[in-house]
């Protein structure tokens, strides 16, 4: 029973550090530069979709300020 918790513990630990012994990003500073710029590029477009699909970026109709639509 000891020896089966031991295992377990042990598991846990290894699983909870895999991130530390397979790194996500290049060792390489300019490839890691790199990848850190796309991954952050990546997430900003996800921000600008989402807003786009559920129409949050355009103007509220409920606000005290008129806006006009057309061409002045």
């Amino acid at each position: 029973m000891r020896r089966i918790l031991q295992l377990t513990v042990l598991a846990v630990v290894l699983t909870t550090t895999v991130g530390c012994f397979v790194p996500i990003y290049s060792a390489r500073p300019e490839r890691r530069v790199q990848q850190l710029l796309y991954t952050s590029e990546d997430l900003r477009s996800l921000v600008d979709e989402w807003e786009r699909f559920w129409f949050l970026e355009s103007p509220s109709h409920m606000t005290p300020i008129r806006t006009h639509g057309g061409i002045m």
